[in-house]
């Protein structure tokens, strides 16, 4: 998608969504030169926010910037407006998304949730740990987050194994090998898994993606979900934990979020399910990507944090 030219870019008018918090609204005001506003407005503009109005999706509509790293659920309120640049926010989400995969990989080699139920039954017993050098990790999504996840797996010397839809022309940074969804290669890298750690995005390709065949084709790995949750068949995965092909699940993204009491997920045998926080964005994070966004488009490029509107990230 081509940015807006920096003559057109020069004299938008910048919009705020009420979610944007006062002190990077300063920050925008500072970096673009010129007030910010709410609401509607006349003549080409620059929108800031989480989500975009519907009275907004106009043809004067010039960037979206959003405050977050997912663009699904925006881009599934209603057609993208014709020419509109849409950007997103990444910041440090790798590294936070990374560490959390590391801490719940880790936390299971040293059997935490096992000694935490101990502990809560005054309980002493010796438990066995094990080592997560050697093991193999399948990361489904080989882009700026699963790259993220790779690299410090590895530095534990855990193998590390990428699924892309499609062959990646160059091994991606932290990957020993990279192979296609869909194929044996796939097939054999989960029945080898000690962890399986999902990345993806949503969108129509995704969506269901681990299903029955997937979570059968593994041998008691865990599954680690951190991309979006209507990539998961959560039935196909409930049969999976009941029947052993997936030893257990951590969750940080579910179909339906916030889930209610009477969520089934909840019920999940062998499954911890966090709140959608392991990759929180920062107002810092929204800051330095903006910026980096504008400098971009000022000097006539393609910002790197461009979202393609047909494909969805």
């Amino acid at each position: 998608m081509e940015p807006p030219h920096p003559g057109t870019l020069a004299r938008a008018r910048l919009l705020t969504s009420p979610s944007v918090g006062p002190s990077v609204v300063r920050e925008l005001e500072r970096i673009t030169g010129r007030p910010a506003g709410p609401g509607h407005t006349t003549g080409p503009f620059v929108y800031v926010g989480d989500t975009l109005p519907e009275a907004l999706r106009t043809p004067e509509l010039l960037w979206f910037h959003s405050v977050n790293a997912g663009t699904d659920a925006l881009l599934a309120a209603g057609p993208w407006p014709e020419g509109a640049l849409l950007t997103r926010t990444v910041g440090r989400m790798g590294e936070r998304i990374a560490q959390y995969t590391l801490a719940w990989v880790l936390a299971e080699c040293q059997s935490v949730p096992e000694h935490t139920a101990q502990h809560a039954r005054a309980e002493w017993r010796r438990l066995p740990s094990e080592l997560a050098a050697g093991r193999t990790a399948v990361i489904h999504g080989t882009g700026h987050i699963g790259s993220a996840v790779a690299v410090l797996l590895r530095a534990c010397s855990v193998r590390t194994v990428g699924v892309s839809r499609t062959a990646p022309g160059a091994l991606p940074t932290g990957f020993d090998r990279v192979v296609t969804a869909g194929s044996q290669e796939e097939t054999a890298a989960l029945a080898d898994a000690r962890w399986v750690v999902s990345t993806l995005p949503l969108t129509g390709a995704t969506e269901g993606f681990f299903g029955g065949a997937r979570f059968a084709a593994m041998r008691g790995a865990t599954f680690v979900n951190v991309g979006r949750g209507a990539t998961v068949d959560t039935a196909a995965l409930e049969t999976a934990l009941r029947g052993g092909s997936v030893r257990r699940a951590v969750l940080d993204v579910l179909p339906e979020e916030p889930a209610g009491p009477g969520d089934r997920a909840w019920r999940l045998p062998r499954t911890v399910i966090t709140s959608h926080s392991a990759g929180i964005t920062a107002d810092e994070d929204v800051v330095a990507d903006f910026e980096a966004c504008w400098d971009a488009i000022a000097e006539g490029r393609t910002p790197a944090l461009t979202v393609d509107t047909r494909r969805g990230y």
